[in-house]
């Protein structure tokens, strides 16, 4: 399990080689510390029991992970190494006589006839290593070409996110965000796609390019999320079968507009993002959230918009149930909104890199659905460059709008 950052490779490069997964050490010394305990065991027990007959079975130990050069040689060791405490009397006070003995001879060829099987698994093993390597690779891809990464800095605000996939291998799953710069200003989305597997991807996407073009046009946040939830009704009607209805997204819409210390939401029933102050961690709720996308026709108006501050300082988490459904050990509740106030203020790197450790330590390592998190941050606001000094009579007030929640 890792964090999804700005690219696969180095500078964001997606065309760069897949490597195998490197075993654990204990593994990759195993055969050396098999070696040892056979020349431990040899001197102390009677010559009528020859330990060395347990090398045999080295060129399967080194199989599990090494390949089949180092298996081949492993083999030819374990050979060599048995014929010395056959017929080597200061190592097992043998006479030299038994290295030839028939049961000494029976040993040689078996352990070549298993070095020969144990090549055969090391290769088998490589190859399939080599395939789900590629495999998580191409997940990968398709992952940043799904979610592209989000701008560290727009609009006036700082940015970052988090992707974590339940499944470890497949790095890919229903789960979505975006963020894009309009003229209406920074509008942002978080979502969650009912189901799993490729059908839900592939919706994740359907909805990203909708949200994409759309973001742009629509003037009000509710068309946008009106426009959105007419792209999945289409998208559902043209999949066809008897689960049509049920395939919904909820998802959470929000807009920062340009020079105004406010946010506006619109949820489809979301999770609600958590505004995060200094001492202070709150809901963007009122209650009034709507129906997941390609629910909406319900209710008579689903698509209702909420206002609230969102000053200079301030920080948005807009996150997917993965996280508040994360359970630990006695099966409770990931506490997000504690955890983030015990916190205090984090920019957003920093807030998700924790959020990330902190959900892993939580849940043992065993995330069961897939997590998605965009946390925006409010710069202060930049002083515009016509603005000339002017003399100070006195302390001013800087307008700005009614606090709201």
């Amino acid at each position: 399990m890792k964090r999804e950052r700005d690219g696969v490779g180095p500078e964001g490069d997606l065309a760069v080689r897949t490597h195998l997964p490197t075993p654990p050490a204990w593994m990759r010394w195993l055969p050396l510390l098999y070696v040892v305990a056979v020349l431990l065991l040899e001197p102390v027990t009677p010559v009528d029991w020859p330990v060395s007959f347990v090398l045999i079975a080295l060129p399967l130990v080194t199989a599990f992970a090494h390949g089949p050069t180092a298996v081949a040689c492993a083999t030819v060791g374990a050979i060599v190494l048995e014929g010395l405490l056959a017929g080597t009397p200061c190592c097992a006070g043998r006479p030299v006589g038994y290295l030839w003995d028939r049961h000494y001879v029976a040993a040689y060829v078996c352990t070549a006839l298993v070095g020969a099987l144990g090549m055969a698994v090391a290769a088998h093993r490589t190859r399939r290593e080599r395939t789900l390597a590629d495999v998580r690779f191409v997940a990968e891809v398709a992952q940043r070409v799904l979610l592209k990464p989000v701008p560290h800095r727009l609009g006036g605000l700082a940015l970052d996110s988090l992707y974590l996939a339940a499944a470890a291998e497949a790095r890919i799953g229903g789960d979505l965000y975006e963020a894009v710069l309009t003229r209406c200003g920074v509008r942002l989305v978080i979502g969650d796609v009912r189901g799993k597997g490729l059908l839900a991807v592939e919706t994740a996407g359907a909805m990203l390019a909708a949200f994409r073009e759309a973001a742009h046009d629509e003037p009000g946040l509710p068309g946008l999320a009106d426009r959105v939830e007419r792209s999945m009704s289409r998208r559902a009607a043209q999949l066809g079968g008897s689960e049509t209805g049920e395939r919904f997204v909820t998802a959470v819409f929000v807009e920062v507009p340009l020079g105004e210390h406010v946010v506006r939401v619109v949820n489809c029933g979301h999770p609600p993002p958590l505004r995060i102050r200094p001492g202070d961690v709150r809901e963007l709720d009122r209650g009034r959230s709507g129906p997941p996308l390609n629910l909406g026709m319900l209710v008579p108006d689903p698509f209702r918009v909420d206002t609230y501050s969102f000053r200079p300082g301030d920080e948005l988490l807009l996150f997917t149930d993965g996280v508040t459904e994360t359970r630990n050990a006695d099966g409770r509740f990931y506490p997000l909104a504690e955890r983030l106030a015990s916190w205090g203020p984090l920019d957003p790197e920093k807030l998700l890199d924790r959020l990330h450790r902190d959900l892993l330590v939580y849940s043992g390592d065993q995330l069961q659905d897939d997590t998605a998190a965009l946390a925006a941050h409010r710069l202060p606001d930049e002083p515009t460059a016509s603005a000339e000094p002017a003399a100070s009579t006195g302390p001013t007030t800087p307008a700005g709008p009614t606090e709201q929640q």
